[in-house]
């Protein structure tokens, strides 16, 4: 794991894939160390993150950011240490995270950074987690979008997730009903017993419908779907008058060209007044401290909890996306390639 040579080690888009990303799809390569210019930073990272959304950035079709060029450093958020700075705001020694990409040096500017990491009382990889994108992701989309109040019935698909587990211990927090729903007993019990879960739902059971029906007697009133297909076809039966329902990920949606087909959902929001709205965290990206300090204190006070699932060198990298989708981890997927701290 460790880089004693110096050079760069990079991960770069091979060939384009269509659907989920394979680890061929990849390739390894050596680049000098980049030297910083007037105004920029250079970072040694130390953490790399592997998300669902890699998957939108490496395909061809239409989605809400440029892909990544053929040959280009794979990008991602990563958190590491300023190795050398040329901008008054940084200084060697700083911990940041931001738009590093898969490699081990990265030269940026400032508009490339999330976070100035203050809070040397949590850990570094939180910040690419709980206290980065996937928590922020939590905070905006289920209180801003979905417009959470107090008691009411909150279903979260992917809920053992990095995002889903966040979403439903905000939940909580705010006074609701939690119903999480996760693929098979390891999962769900984990939403349970760690994630605290008022109910947890396994969506490879032999009937959703009746157990969706179960856990929410009372009907849904918000839904943080991130997987859509199946699963939420199954939750829009059970949507309450005025629910709302935050779009933002389209995990079970493997293949964009063409689209799949399936149930259609306008008779559910006309009859039920329900409101369903997508929702990118980028577009929050000036409020990141507001939900960053909220959730560092929730984490400092043991009332979210979360789990990591690191893997050691980058060599991993490729092969990590597709690891997502095959449902291999149990908390946040991350990549460590130098020592943290």
């Amino acid at each position: 794991m460790p880089n004693p040579a110096k050079v760069n080690r990079q991960v770069v888009l091979k060939s384009r894939p269509t659907g989920v990303p394979q680890a061929e799809h990849f390739e390894l390569r050596d680049a000098p160390v980049p030297k910083p210019g007037d105004g920029q930073i250079l970072v040694r990272t130390v953490y790399l993150s592997v998300d669902p959304a890699m998957r939108g950035w490496v395909n061809a079709a239409a989605n809400y950011s440029e892909p990544v060029p053929i040959g280009g450093v794979m990008r991602s958020l990563a958190a590491g240490r300023v190795v050398e700075s040329r901008h008054p705001d940084y200084q060697a020694g700083d911990l940041v995270s931001g738009w590093f990409g898969w490699q081990d040096f990265a030269v940026v500017d400032p508009a490339a950074i999330d976070a100035k990491i203050p809070d040397a009382d949590l850990p570094l990889s939180a910040w690419l987690g709980v206290l980065g994108l996937n928590g922020v992701t939590a905070y905006f989309g289920l209180l801003d979008v979905g417009e959470l109040r107090d008691g009411e019935t909150v279903a979260v698909s992917t809920a053992a997730g990095a995002v889903g587990s966040c979403v439903g211990q905000i939940a909580k927090l705010k006074g609701c009903r939690t119903v999480g729903i996760a693929g098979g007993a390891r999962k769900t019990r984990l939403c349970l017993e760690e994630f605290g879960y008022d109910a947890a739902i396994d969506y490879k059971s032999d009937d959703l419908d009746d157990a969706l029906a179960a856990a929410c007697p009372q009907g849904i009133d918000v839904y943080f779907d991130n997987t859509s297909g199946a699963i939420s076809d199954a939750v829009m039966r059970h949507l309450r008058v005025g629910a709302r329902v935050v779009v933002c990920g389209t995990a079970s949606i493997t293949q964009w060209d063409p689209l799949p087909q399936g149930p259609r959902v306008e008779r559910h929001l006309l009859v039920k007044r329900a409101r369903m709205q997508g929702f990118v965290v980028m577009d929050y990206r000036a409020r990141y401290p507001q939900a960053q300090a909220a959730l560092a204190q929730w984490v400092r006070e043991g009332r979210i909890r979360y789990r990591e699932d690191v893997l050691d060198g980058i060599e991993q990298a490729p092969g990590a996306i597709a690891g997502l989708y095959r449902g291999e981890n149990l908390g946040k997927r991350l990549i460590r390639i130098a020592p943290d701290g």
